[in-house]
């Protein structure tokens, strides 16, 4: 780039008909994150002075959904084109001279290595206006690239090709850097007079070729990157490349996936080698795993720091936890928000917590629920236990102390502090502290009633 200046516009005011949603077309999510994410990551990577989104369509619902992201708004009232589209961010850019980016918002499989082939052919070629374009086997739709040579004499719209310009199978993205600001100056000339009644962007060239300036074109060496999305159909279609791309990545960097095609990895995703993922696993959002871990079919793990050498065993659900190392979950645990485990620990099949803090070596291994709670180290929860955090208006918290045993069926009713070394029996209901080195008992005296069963057959004769 020789040092010049690089700013982008992303377009994203479509209302996205096809869709067929209520929700805006860029806010859709692509491998976890909304598809507008992609572009906008492309221009920080690329260093870009100034990032504008023009929005239109659910405008409010997009500043909302971005409102960590850097990016300006402009906002494109009336839809006429693409042109008027980048025109609605001149204001936005009224300093700026340098190069300028366009993306699209709907185009989440564009990579960085492609706008960097991009951005230093249009420096190379000291051109005006360089267009992005794909070979495709069946270009219907699409605006054609008409050539002559390295020069872009102009891209004509599929409404408005003749037969022998719709016989042309090279095609326009709707990626470009421009020169800036010849491109605004360009823009404010072009009109409407079309097939369409639209301010065609591709105008443009012919405005910048009359005045003796350089037109090129650049095509991308894979026809996935600049596929748009439209449709329900085409979201999917861009889910699969995507996912197909990451688990790529994570296994050449020594992560093994038994079936990638039903694996699923969300971008923000971070595992450490020697991880072994099984079938039909699902891994979103801020989720990190250490080394040596083996995730088994149908876990789901959402917003988790994962120790090395954790176990998930088969549809365990773990969200916004934090597991250290050596922890065996499930099989059909739920983790929920809040739960955190020191290490070493054992929450086995259909045990649930939520807001649970386990010291280390602390487990329960089957159908028990803590939730508010604080574990000790090496507690153990007998099967069928329940903290009763809640008493119908507020959450109250159960502390439970180191080295406690804790027998089988037993409720703790909070707020109740257990002492360390205590034993509760088994059947017990616990709405007292417990003090340290204690034993806890809260059963009725057992009765027995001998020949009661046959006095009652005898009976009903």
């Amino acid at each position: 780039m020789s040092g010049q200046q690089l700013a982008a516009v992303i377009l994203a005011a479509g209302q996205g008909t096809r869709m067929k949603s209520a929700l805006p077309k860029v806010l859709h999510p692509v491998a976890g994150e909304p598809m507008v994410n992609f572009p906008i990551r492309l221009c920080r990577e690329l260093h870009c002075e100034k990032t504008v989104l023009v929005v239109g369509h659910g405008a409010e619902e997009v500043r909302r959904a971005l409102v960590d992201q850097p990016v300006s708004f402009a906002v494109q009232a009336e839809q006429l084109g693409t042109g008027h589209a980048l025109l609605c961010a001149a204001d936005e850019l009224r300093d700026f001279s340098g190069t300028l980016l366009l993306l699209c918002g709907d185009v989440p499989l564009l990579r960085r290595q492609t706008l960097e082939r991009l951005l230093a052919y249009h420096a190379e070629q000291q051109a005006a206006v360089t267009v992005l374009t794909a070979e495709m086997a069946n270009p219907h739709g699409y605006g054609r690239i008409v050539r002559d040579g390295e020069a872009v004499l102009r891209i004509v719209e599929e409404k408005d090709a003749s037969a022998k310009e719709k016989a042309i199978h090279e095609i326009n993205t709707g990626i470009y850097a421009f020169q800036a600001p010849l491109v605004f100056e360009a823009l404010r000339s072009v009109g409407r007079d079309n097939a369409q009644g639209e301010y065609y962007l591709t105008d443009v060239l012919e405005i910048a070729r009359a005045q003796g300036l350089a037109v090129r074109a650049l095509a991308v060496t894979d026809a996935d990157e600049p596929m748009g999305i439209n449709d329900r159909v085409q979201l999917a279609e861009a889910n699969a490349i995507l996912r197909r791309r990451i688990n790529e990545a994570h296994m050449r960097a020594g992560v093994t996936l038994i079936d990638p095609d039903t694996t699923y990895i969300d971008t923000s995703v971070e595992i450490a080698p020697d991880c072994v993922i099984h079938p039909n696993v699902h891994l979103r959002g801020v989720t990190r795993l250490g080394g040596n871990c083996i995730v088994e079919p149908g876990v789901i793990v959402s917003d988790c720091v994962i120790g090395e050498h954790a176990h998930l065993k088969a549809g365990s659900v773990l969200a916004e936890s934090t597991l250290g190392p050596c922890c065996a979950i499930g099989p059909m645990a739920h983790l929920r928000p809040g739960t955190v485990l020191a290490g070493h620990n054992k929450l086995g099949n259909f045990v649930e917590t939520k807001k649970a803090i386990l010291a280390e070596k602390a487990q329960a291994s089957h159908l028990t629920y803590i939730g508010d709670a604080e574990v000790g180290r090496n507690v153990n929860i007998g099967c069928g236990t329940i903290t009763c955090n809640y008493d119908g208006v507020n959450k109250h918290k159960t502390i439970i102390e180191d080295d406690v045993f804790v027998g089988s069926d037993t409720q703790f009713v909070a707020p109740v502090r257990i002492g360390r070394n205590s034993l509760i029996g088994a059947g017990s209901t616990i709405t007292k502290d417990v003090p340290p080195d204690s034993l806890a008992l809260s059963r009725c005296e057992q009765r027995i009633i001998e020949g009661w069963r046959l006095r009652q057959k005898n009976t009903k004769k």
